[in-house]
């Protein structure tokens, strides 16, 4: 575990969409990829992410069309790391930030996404980073979780 980084284990595979991409059109990638999770890009350029409770919360709450832009439901000030970022390191920031999916990201364009699952397979964090994921991870109910 030691001296693990986040390129070791990040997906380098992401399901991206555009500002040009409609909310219909990203409920649709999320269907056929089984995600929840989807990275807005300009070009290879990381500019914001939309997860499906924003897509709820931002698009079909505010009575939002699927025709709606990108724009109504992203979220752009996310947590990013590097490539170059321990595993531990990630583990930390998933924790204090409460959140599943954290992009990787160099020199400002995305290059891949660490999920929990991959932190989980990794065995044992310090105590209480381990701690949080496990709570993160189990928590079903959508107080607090994203």
């Amino acid at each position: 575990m030691a001296g693990k980084t986040v390129r070791d284990i990040m997906s380098k595979d992401c399901v991206t969409v555009t500002l040009q991409d409609n909310v219909y059109e990203i409920a649709l990638k999320m269907k056929n990829h089984d995600i929840g999770f989807v990275a807005v890009v300009e070009g290879k350029k990381l500019i914001g992410v939309v997860t499906d409770r924003d897509l709820v919360v931002r698009g079909y709450a505010e009575k939002h069309s699927g025709s709606t832009a990108v724009d109504k439901v992203i979220t752009k000030d996310i947590a990013t790391i590097t490539p170059d970022t321990s595993v531990d390191e990630a583990a930390k920031i998933m924790a204090k930030d409460q959140i599943r999916r954290l992009p990787v990201v160099e020199n400002g364009e995305l290059v891949g996404i660490v999920a929990i699952g991959d932190l989980a397979v990794r065995g044992s964090f310090e105590d209480e980073a381990g701690e949080a994921l496990s709570k993160i991870s189990s928590d079903k109910t959508l107080v607090g979780s994203r």
